[in-house]
C-alpha cells in the first residue's frame, strides 16, 4: 500500500482491477484505493502475474502492507515480487504513450456509454490519444475490452492500427481536455476550477415509480454530505457582502494573456489574483486565518489557500495552495494551473487536499454574481467570488463625479460567528475588494 501523505496511514480497497492469475504490464493499474480525502488507482511496478491477492475489496489496509504478489519471472519462477506502487505522479508525461500498460479506470467515473458526456478514460488512454490525435468522437466510438467495457491501451493500439491502414474512418484530431473559462470576462470571472459538466451518476437509478427514482450516492458525495451538514451544525454562519470595481484588473488580464499563453503554454486566470489578493488580506488581519478546538482559538502562522474545484463526477474537490503569501502572481498561476489541472485528472494526493486554512470558491464559472457558501471546517471563513460583468457605475473623479461602464463583481464572505464578528468579517471583505480595485494595470508578470 502506497504512501498517500503525511497523514495518511491506511486506505480502503476499493475495487481489484485484476483477478489471480492475470498478466500485469509495468505501470498498469492493479486496483483502486481510497481515503478520507481521495481515490486513487495503485500501478504495479513491474510485469509478471498477479500470483496472489492478499486483501479482500472493503479491506482497510495499513500503508506500507504487502496487497498483493507479482510473479515477474513467468511459470518457472519461483520469485515473485511484492507491489511497490508509489504516489501517483504530478503529472501524466508525453512519453507515457509509449508506456506497454493497459489502462484503468480513472477514480469517481461513470460506466462508460457511447455519449462522450458520460464515458471516462483512464489518464494512459487520454495520453495516447491527445498524442496520436484521436478525436474525442472516435474516442468515443472503440469498443472497449477492459473491465465494464473500459478502453483499455490495447483497444486504443488497434483503434491506430485500423486507421493507419485505411480500415477505420477518417478522424479530426481535437483536443480531449479543455480548461473550461468563460470567453469573456464580463459573463463570469474566469478561472481553471470553472464548471465541469457533470457526470451521469456512478450509481444505476433504481425506478420507485413512473414519477421518481432512487439514486445511491457515490462515496466523494456521501463524504460531502455528511461534511457540509458539520458544519453547518458546528458554525453559525454569517455572510457579509461587498461589491468590487475591478476594471484594472481586467483590463491587465486582456493586455497580458495573449502573451503570457504563448511564453508559458497556459493561460492566466483570475483566480491567483484573488488568491493574492485573499492572501495579503489576512496578514493584515490574521484573526480571519484560525481554528477552533473547543474554547481554544488556534492562529495559524502558515496562510494556506484552498480552491474549491469542480470534478467530472460533478463533485467538489478543494486543492490548497500552501504558503500563498511567499508566492508572487507568477508563482500562484502555476500553482493553481497545475492543481486544478490534476484535480480534474483525479492526480491529486491527500497532501495536496489538507492543510488549508482559508477557502475561495469561484462561483462566478456558474455565472452567479453572488453565492453564501459553506465554511470547509476546521476553518472559520469562507469566499466566494461572482461573476464579473459590465454595469454602469458612478465614478468619482476630483472634477466630479461622472457616470461610466466598470467591470463589477460581488465578494460573498461567510464566517463562524462564534470567533469572527460582523466588523472583523465585514472589514476582511472589504480588504480584499480596496486590493482587487488598485491592481496595478502596469504590472508585469
Amino acid at each position: 500500500m502506497p504512501k498517500m501523505g503525511e497523514s495518511v496511514a491506511e486506505a480502503t480497497i476499493i475495487r481489484w482491477l485484476k483477478k489471480e492469475g492475470d498478466s500485469i504490464e509495468a505501470d498498469e493499474s492493479v486496483l483502486e484505493i481510497a481515503t478520507d480525502k481521495v481515490d486513487s488507482e495503485v500501478p504495479s511496478s513491474a510485469a509478471g502475474t498477479l500470483e496472489k491477492r492478499l486483501f479482500n475489496e472493503g479491506d482497510v489496509v495499513q500503508v506500507g502492507a504487502v496487497i498483493a504478489i507479482i510473479n515477474t519471472g513467468g511459470a518457472a519462477s519461483t520469485a515473485p515480487a511484492a507491489i511497490v506502487a508509489a504516489p501517483i505522479p504530478a503529472a501524466a508525461p508525453a512519453a507515457a504513450a509509449a508506456v506497454p500498460a493497459t489502462s484503468a479506470p480513472a477514480p469517481l467515473v461513470a460506466a462508460p456509454t457511447a455519449s462522450s458526456e458520460n464515458r471516462f478514460y483512464s489518464p494512459l488512454v487520454r495520453t495516447i490519444a491527445q498524442t496520436e490525435n484521436i478525436s474525442q468522437s472516435d474516442l468515443d466510438s472503440i469498443p472497449g475490452t477492459g473491465a465494464e467495457g473500459r478502453v483499455t491501451k490495447k483497444d486504443v493500439m488497434m483503434f491506430l492500427e485500423k486507421r493507419t491502414s485505411g480500415t477505420s474512418g477518417a478522424t479530426t484530431p481535437a483536443p480531449l481536455v479543455a480548461a473550461p473559462a468563460p470567453s469573456t470576462p464580463e459573463t463570469a470571472a474566469a478561472a481553471p476550477i470553472a464548471a465541469a459538466a457533470p457526470a451521469s451518476p456512478v450509481t444505476p437509478a433504481v425506478s420507485l415509480n413512473g414519477d421518481s427514482e432512487i439514486i445511491e450516492m457515490d462515496r466523494m458525495r456521501k463524504l460531502i454530505s455528511e461534511h457540509m451538514v458539520m458544519s453547518k451544525r458546528t458554525s453559525p454562519h454569517v455572510t457579509s457582502y461587498v461589491e468590487a470595481d475591478v476594471t484594472n484588473m481586467v483590463m491587465w488580464r486582456n493586455k497580458v494573456k495573449d502573451a503570457f499563453e504563448k511564453r508559458e503554454k497556459e493561460k492566466i486566470t483570475f483566480t491567483p489574483i484573488f488568491i493574492e489578493a485573499i492572501a495579503r488580506a489576512i496578514k493584515d488581519f490574521p484573526m480571519i486565518n484560525i481554528s477552533v478546538d473547543g474554547t481554544k482559538i488556534i492562529v495559524k502562522k502558515n496562510i494556506n489557500i484552498g480552491m474549491a474545484a469542480a470534478l467530472p463526477s460533478g463533485n467538489l474537490i478543494v486543492p490548497v495552495i500552501k504558503n500563498a503569501d511567499r508566492m508572487n502572481l507568477y508563482g500562484l498561476t502555476k500553482t493553481v494551473n497545475d492543481l486544478a489541472k490534476r484535480a480534474r485528472a483525479g492526480k491529486l494526493t491527500p497532501d495536496e487536499i489538507q492543510g488549508g486554512t482559508y477557502t475561495v470558491t469561484n462561483v462566478g464559472s456558474f455565472g452567479n454574481v453572488m453565492g453564501t457558501p459553506i465554511i470547509n471546517q476546521p476553518q472559520v471563513a469562507i469566499m466566494a467570488v461572482g461573476a464579473i460583468r459590465k454595469k454602469p457605475a458612478v465614478i468619482e473623479t476630483p472634477y466630479g463625479d461622472t457616470l461610466g461602464i466598470r467591470h463589477m463583481m460581488f465578494l460573498s464572505h461567510a464566517y463562524d460567528h462564534r470567533v469572527v464578528d460582523g466588523s472583523l468579517g465585514g472589514m476582511f471583505v472589504r480588504r480584499v475588494a480596496d486590493y482587487l480595485e488598485q491592481f496595478d494595470i502596469n504590472r508585469e508578470i
